[in-house]
């Protein structure tokens, strides 16, 4: 039997842009009452009137990390705000199981006056938590956060690693069944963020709370999520396992590109490299474009070397979709005078797996110098061949290659 604790039903949001709330009670009413009688500027209305969220419905369970995806002004975080109690629907209804603790920015619920320690004593109490209850987690809160020796310094003068530091921590130990945090993380550093990440995973799979999760990383969402939520134009587009999601969210934004060709004059580059062509060609040509497990193609393209120097490389570097390397090919340094280079390279069939890809190409000299570096260049997908396959599940892993595994009965 599930445990529902959080149920979204028919959630819609809209704000009104314009003069409303121009501080001046005056000026507010008089506009209000010339919307609610001038009939004649309806058109006007409906121009300032914005639908942050479209009739959104969905259920969270108890234990579940669900990730929230989607470009900037998709509505996550207006659904976070109307998660936290910070504003209300205006449609549809929201029911939440348990406290909630919210991390949206950078010190939510901090008071810039008070100290460290009185605020974690203050947010404890926002949640309903007696002092000793609060006293109890004190300690690996301060001990998560890192900012003991100024725990008893005003928080206004934490810098902003300090101040997301010890929200979390005071978000994430004092206890509550909802946790909902947004793109904060990313003030933290490197250690802080794999920090926050451990103490996420360890709050729902250890403890059975829940978590609503906001990011940008994909491989964030990927790795901590059990299940993602695709949220485009303030609506539900789309929800499921994490990692098929974000490959058809970042396949969606970014479309197949198999070649481009310049002019010297717009080409892409800098002083020291123009590059004037690349290409992905299959090594059977459909009006499709279609590259399944078992084709083979060449990766080409020429580029113009003005940097005077005559020791050029080029590293062509293979990446998923969501930003893992495939892999990293160096080209053996060229010593050459002439100005007009070609580079080619063969990916074999029955190398890679089914799914969306892309090429960047680092140009450089003396084998680590950059001259230039061609990100997303060229993107492509794979798709499964189904003569080859006898279930519909995605095989594991990035590659898939066609080595011989024999079995055979053992005679000792």
């Amino acid at each position: 039997m599930t445990d529902t604790v959080i149920s979204i039903s028919h959630v819609s949001k809209k704000y009104t842009l314009g003069e409303i709330s121009s501080r001046y009670f005056s000026r507010d009413f008089s506009l209000w009452m010339q919307r609610a009688f001038n009939q004649s500027n309806e058109e006007k209305i409906e121009k300032t009137t914005l639908w942050a969220l479209k009739d959104v419905s969905f259920e969270v369970q108890r234990g579940e990390i669900l990730g929230l995806i989607g470009s900037n002004g998709a509505g996550k975080s207006t659904l976070l705000k109307i998660l936290s109690r910070i504003t209300a629907p205006t449609n549809g209804s929201v029911r939440l199981k348990g406290r909630v603790s919210s991390l949206l920015e950078v010190g939510t619920g901090f008071h810039g006056d008070l100290t460290g320690r009185e605020n974690i004593f203050l947010n404890g109490a926002i949640l309903g938590m007696r002092k000793r209850e609060i006293r109890a987690k004190f300690d690996s809160i301060v001990d998560f956060s890192g900012v003991e020796k100024f725990i008893d310094t005003p928080v206004k003068r934490y810098s902003s690693g300090m101040y997301v530091r010890l929200a979390f921590a005071v978000g994430a130990f004092l206890d509550p069944d909802i946790l909902i945090i947004d793109e904060v993380l990313a003030v933290g550093d490197a250690e802080f963020q794999q920090k926050c990440l451990g103490r996420m995973q360890d709050l729902s799979t250890g403890q059975g709370r829940t978590v609503i999760f906001v990011s940008h990383n994909m491989q964030a969402v990927t790795s901590l999520c059990t299940r993602a939520i695709w949220m485009e134009e303030g609506a539900v587009k789309k929800q499921g396992d994490p990692k098929s999601l974000i490959n058809s969210y970042l396949s969606a934004k970014k479309k197949v590109l198999l070649k481009q060709v310049w002019q010297k004059e717009n080409a892409p580059g800098n002083d020291a490299i123009r590059v004037l062509s690349v290409e992905i060609k299959p090594d059977i040509v459909t009006d499709f474009e279609l590259i399944d497990v078992t084709t083979s193609f060449t990766v080409e393209f020429t580029f113009e070397n003005n940097s005077g120097a005559n020791n050029i490389s080029v590293d062509l570097m293979l990446f998923t979709i969501s930003g893992e390397c495939i892999f990293d090919i160096y080209s053996k340094p060229v010593i050459t005078e002439s100005s007009l280079l070609h580079g080619k390279c063969i990916i074999p069939g029955n190398f890679l797996n089914n799914g969306s890809y892309y090429f960047s190409i680092f140009f450089g000299k003396d084998v680590t110098q950059e001259l230039f570096y061609f990100d997303h260049c060229l993107q492509f997908e794979v798709e499964d061949n189904r003569d080859l396959t006898t279930g519909f599940n995605k095989w594991l892993g990035f590659v898939r290659p066609d080595f011989p595994l024999f079995l055979s009965e053992h005679k000792g």
